[in-house]
């Protein structure tokens, strides 16, 4: 008997949930109709983030590096998926390798980025990484899936929260990718997919109060973002659409120093 197939609907990814926009929009991409993202979404997507914050940040940097290794362990068992998503089998593939290589980053960014300072005292003076927070990333246009990962896994293994717009013209590699997430161990709200027109989006993101990072890694011209994100002194980041290094992650972290008498 024939039938008509049950189609895919593209949703956003908020809280760990896969809610409509709230406006009831959608446009066309890649064939298919994608939830188009409206401001109110993006408040409730940095709500989210907020409240899963204080869970991931306070994980040990091992639980998070298992975490992330996870993630790309169910990204490894879908590549299929997600090289029909993206430009092929290769960009999968480099997906899943990065997400490995900054899971592997870890347990080691104390060791790597913290420092004990010498002083002229009887104290040690120490020097520790810390998140950010709230990270809002602009996600590059394309590689539309190693795009996203490469500026989302330096962000999460340092343990801040994400609030992600993806590519405009190339969601549906995001989208895939957040059901990978909602069925991993991260927690809900801790990485936040938006999806929609960017030229709307943006902007939200940038002069959001409770945002404390922007990635302006997948955007042409910043300068505008740049002013709204000064309001509340963000730090604004600007990384390789497609690389990664340690230089990636610390662009993420804040760095607290703490003096201790010695002997006490």
């Amino acid at each position: 008997m024939s039938r008509l197939p049950v189609k895919k609907t593209y949703k956003l990814f908020i809280g760990g949930a896969f809610p409509r926009s709230e406006s009831g929009r959608t446009y066309e991409a890649e064939g298919q109709n994608v939830a188009r993202a409206s401001r109110k979404d993006v408040r409730d997507a940095v709500v989210a983030a907020r409240a899963a914050l204080p869970k991931w940040a306070g994980a040990t940097a091992y639980n998070r590096g298992q975490v992330l290794y996870r993630v790309a362990e169910m990204m490894e068992a879908r590549l299929d998926e997600f090289a029909a998503l993206c430009t092929g089998e290769d960009e999968a593939a480099r997906a899943v390798d990065r997400l490995v290589w900054y899971a592997g980053w870890a347990d080691k960014l104390a060791q790597a980025t913290g420092a004990s300072n010498p002083v002229a005292g009887p104290y040690f003076n120490f020097t520790i990484p810390e998140p950010t927070g709230v990270v809002g990333i602009l996600a590059p246009a394309e590689p539309p899936l190693t795009g996203l990962v490469s500026r989302l896994a330096p962000a999460l293994v340092g343990g801040n929260a994400v609030v992600a717009v993806a590519s405009e013209s190339h969601p549906l590699a995001a989208v895939e990718l957040a059901e990978v997430l909602a069925t991993s161990d991260l927690p809900g709200g801790t990485v936040n997919i938006l999806t929609g027109f960017r030229e709307e989006l943006a902007p939200q993101l940038a002069g959001h109060l409770d945002v404390n990072a922007l990635d302006l890694s997948g955007s042409d011209d910043g300068a505008e973002l740049e002013r709204l994100a000064a309001d509340n002194v963000k730090r604004v980041v600007r990384g390789r659409p497609d690389g990664q290094s340690l230089r990636e992650i610390t662009g993420f972290l804040e760095f607290k120093t703490v003096w201790h008498p010695i002997g006490q």
